[in-house]
């Protein structure tokens, strides 16, 4: 027992420090999971989202420090009550979004390590496993500093947690596990599976249908169906998904620039030179850099460097704010969710190369063109 209380001691400890540096280095997006959660769809708890980030914030914390608690043996009753607690309610949560398909990543390790639903609360019952054995074990669990060097070692974990949540919140993540992470070529991450010639992933829905002969209603697989259809009436398709084959799938999906109808993606990513403005609330846009951006794209038409700006706002926030801060350069319209993949800055600043991102910039660090080493 007490090999095993050591053992879980490790391992808990090591899995809450990496999942909460993890989170911690983008808790911007952590902070969109919550809202996915929170939302009418999900938990129905919409009076939380504006709340979100401060809880994302606060949940990587603790995570971290309750993990170098565990390892330390520092406060062991304290540590396996909020281990419990905090596991129970994620396994509950994992559970609904698994059985009601309702979240399809949990957000656990953020975009470093995708997780599916199932296998996400199957996660969190081993989690469980673990920190029940701390729970038989506690009386092995010895501090390993005294309780004023405890005190000190937490709080200056707990310090450097929120400046490094601080940093990567007023700047970008540190290491980018997006898809749209620097060196990445947007129109290679669009391929297909048919188009890289590599096995495609397979689904079936299920389907409710009634026997003709019987009228007995039944749910059945849509590719059973396809056989059956002659003795069976369709009457609804269900949100149930069974996936029958693993498959490739492209890790940029739904990425696209329209105005005015007409659809601008390919073009623009074929371009030699482009600097993109992403901006996916027009509303929640910090305007105190506008100034510079102004200067920014007069320096592209200069340099006869193509310059767009990306929003998903509506036409008509979109013309206040440009006559409010005196803009020039024309918006396109791309996916808000895609927008606030691309990068964590609204707004931020993206250059490609013929598709290629070569460089990213927080509005906070926004440049000028002679910085940047345009080819």
């Amino acid at each position: 027992m007490k090999i095993l209380t050591y053992l879980s001691r490790f391992l808990v400890g090591v899995l809450f420090i990496i999942s909460g540096l993890i989170k911690a280095n983008d808790a911007l997006g952590f902070s969109y999971k919550l809202e996915e959660y929170f939302s009418a769809d999900v938990l129905n708890l919409e009076f939380l989202i504006p709340l979100a980030f401060v809880m994302a914030a606060g949940i990587c914390i603790f995570e971290v420090v309750v993990g170098v608690m565990v390892l330390i043996g520092a406060r062991p009753k304290l540590a396996n009550w909020s281990l419990m607690l905090m596991i129970l309610f994620f396994t509950f949560l994992t559970f609904y979004s698994a059985f009601y398909n309702k979240v399809t990543d949990c957000g656990c390790f953020g975009d470093a390590i995708k997780l599916t639903p199932w296998g996400s609360f199957i996660k969190d019952l081993i989690l469980l496993f673990f920190i029940s054995i701390l729970f038989l074990g506690e009386k092995y669990i010895k501090p390993l500093l005294n309780s004023k060097m405890e005190n000190m070692f937490l709080a200056i974990i707990s310090f450097f947690s929120f400046a490094f949540i601080v940093h990567t919140y007023r700047h970008l993540p540190i290491k980018d596990f997006r898809p749209y992470a620097i060196g990445n070529n947007i129109t290679n991450g669009m391929k297909s599976c048919n188009e890289l010639e590599l096995p495609c992933t397979e689904e079936a829905y299920y389907y409710v249908v009634k026997n003709k002969v019987t009228g007995e209603v039944s749910e059945m697989l849509s590719t059973d169906y396809q056989d059956k259809w002659q003795d069976f009436d369709f009457i609804e398709a269900t949100d149930k998904i069974i996936v029958l084959q693993e498959g490739y799938e492209p890790p940029i999906k739904d990425f696209s620039i329209f105005k005015d109808g007409i659809d601008y993606t390919y073009s623009i990513l074929n371009e030699d030179n482009v600097f993109l403005l992403i901006c996916y609330n027009i509303d929640k846009s910090s305007s105190f850099k506008q100034e510079v951006i102004n200067a920014f794209y007069k320096d592209c038409q200069t340099a006869g460097i193509s310059f767009y700006a990306l929003c998903a706002s509506s036409d008509e926030n979109i013309l206040a704010f440009a006559e409010k801060n005196n803009i020039e350069y024309l918006f396109y319209f791309t996916d808000e969710t895609t927008l606030k993949t691309m990068i964590r800055s609204n707004p931020g600043l993206m250059y490609l190369q013929k598709g290629t991102i070569m460089g990213k910039w927080h509005h906070n660090d926004f440049p000028s063109l002679s910085d940047i080493e345009v080819q």
